[in-house]
Order: structure tokens, then C-alpha cells, then sequence
């Protein structure tokens, strides 16, 4: 398994022989509009791709898109996508923005129910974008677990808080490596919508032996927590083995 961190929720995944691209934001530093209301009004994405679409692209077997927020998948990834790409997603909703917009070869995916993909074992399972009223407002979102007999097993949380649905997953899968959305972005009422340090230190509790990876970060406005923090606070707790924060174009082999 080879995970590469991209930007934000970006991230390419070889697993089991075949390469997924998670969540495409493509778009050029400051195409698109803040995330409003909070603390910085910077336009998004606020840094560049660390590597070209084409680089990002070559090679990918299937597309994954846990939701169609415009940070997870936004106009240029629309267009700059091959229509005919392998595309899984969440639900009947998601699957027909993408019909619109030309795509065909779409596939939506069934809470804990496995999907067969050359061999890899792909399963959605739930998540949560907030707390209360805020996680209404904000949609259905999805996580993804990967298993293959030659691979440890992956999980994918996307974007979602610690709650009990988290700590089923993990219980229920046992992952070996997980993959975290830790930016604790945030508009300015509402509190977090993906987790934030304290989130990412249960995922640790319920799963010691796992290795963690901490993606979108310092990529969007709305972000509340930094990568230096988040190194800071994983110094302090003496998880630094377990707890991986790469930069943006960053990889790691398991």
C-alpha cells in the first residue's frame, strides 16, 4: 500500500494493485470562493497542488468521492476528470450531479455492504460532517474501508467528527492504517466539522496499534487547526510513531 497526501482531502491510494484517487480539488490556488462565515476570508484553494493533474492522474484505476462538497470535488476536477473514469459514491444524489455533468461509469455504494473492485474489497461506511443541527446542514458524507488478503486493511474516515459510528468502524474492521480528515475546519457558529486534535487522539485510543494519517489541512479558509499544532500536540501525548501529519505531496509505504 502507498498513500500519498495531495491537498486537502486530495489523496492517492495504491492498494492491492490498483491506484484511487480520493477526492479531487484541482482547482488553482484562489479559484474559488471562501467558505463564509469564518475567520479567514482568503479565496480557496488557499496553497497550490504540490504536483501537476496529469502527475495526479496517471495511472488511476478508480475515483472515490465520499461527497460532492466543492472541496472534495470541485469545478475543475469536473472537468479535468476523464468521463469515462471508474467513479464510486454515496448514495442516488451524489451519482446523478455526476450523470449531469457526463460521467458514465459511475457506481454508488451501499452502507457496509462490500463492493468487488479488481480484487479489492471496498465497503462504505458512515460518518458524521459536524455536530447537531450543523451535521444536518451539511449533508451525508461517507468513509471507505479497503481490504485485500495482500494488504493491511484501510480505513478511509472522510469527513466526520469522533462519534460512536467512528469507534464501531474501527472495532468492527480493525485497521491497521487510517487515514483522518484533521483540519477541525469550522465556520464561525456551529463548532467543528471534521476532527480536530482531541477527535484524532480517541481515533488513537480505540486504535493503538494502528498507524494515522491526518489529511486536510492548511488548504481551505475555514481550517482551525495547523499542522504544527497538531505536531506539537501529538509531541506532548508521545504518539509521534503512531500520528503521521504529511505535507501537502507527501507519501508513505505500508
Amino acid at each position: 500500500m502507498s498513500i500519498q497526501q495531495i491537498r486537502n482531502a486530495t489523496v492517492t491510494v495504491e492498494y492491492g494493485g490498483q491506484k484511487f484517487l480520493i477526492d479531487p480539488m484541482f482547482s488553482k490556488k484562489g479559484e474559488f470562493d471562501p467558505f463564509l462565515p469564518a475567520e479567514r476570508n482568503d479565496r480557496n484553494p488557499i496553497v497550490e497542488l504540490p504536483i501537476s493533474v496529469e502527475e495526479i492522474l496517471d495511472g488511476v484505476d478508480a475515483v472515490i468521492i465520499t461527497h460532492t462538497h466543492e472541496d472534495h470535488f470541485d469545478q475543475a476536477a469536473k472537468e479535468q476528470l476523464p468521463k469515462d473514469i471508474k467513479m464510486f459514491m454515496q448514495d442516488e444524489e451524489d451519482a446523478e450531479l455526476a450523470k449531469k455533468l457526463g460521467f458514465t461509469n459511475i457506481e454508488v455504494m451501499q452502507e457496509e455492504v462490500g463492493i468487488n473492485f479488481n480484487g479489492v474489497e471496498l465497503t462504505e461506511v458512515d460518518g458524521r460532517h459536524g455536530h447537531g443541527e450543523t451535521a444536518k446542514l451539511m449533508g451525508n458524507v461517507m468513509g471507505v474501508v479497503f481490504q485485500h488478503p495482500d494488504e493491511e486493511t484501510l480505513y478511509l474516515a472522510g469527513d466526520t467528527v469522533w462519534y460512536e459510528k467512528v469507534q464501531e468502524n474501527i472495532d468492527t474492521y480493525k485497521p491497521e492504517v487510517i487515514i483522518l480528515n484533521g483540519g477541525e475546519n469550522k465556520f464561525l457558529e456551529g463548532g467543528p466539522l471534521i476532527m480536530g486534535k482531541e477527535d484524532i487522539y480517541e481515533v488513537y485510543m480505540a486504535a493503538p496499534e494502528a498507524t494515522i494519517i491526518v489529511s486536510h489541512m492548511e488548504a481551505v479558509n475555514h481550517w482551525g487547526l495547523s499542522r504544527e499544532g497538531l505536531k506539537n500536540f501529538i509531541k506532548e501525548k508521545g504518539i509521534k510513531s503512531n500520528v503521521l501529519v504529511p505535507d501537502d505531496g507527501e507519501s508513505y509505504e505500508f
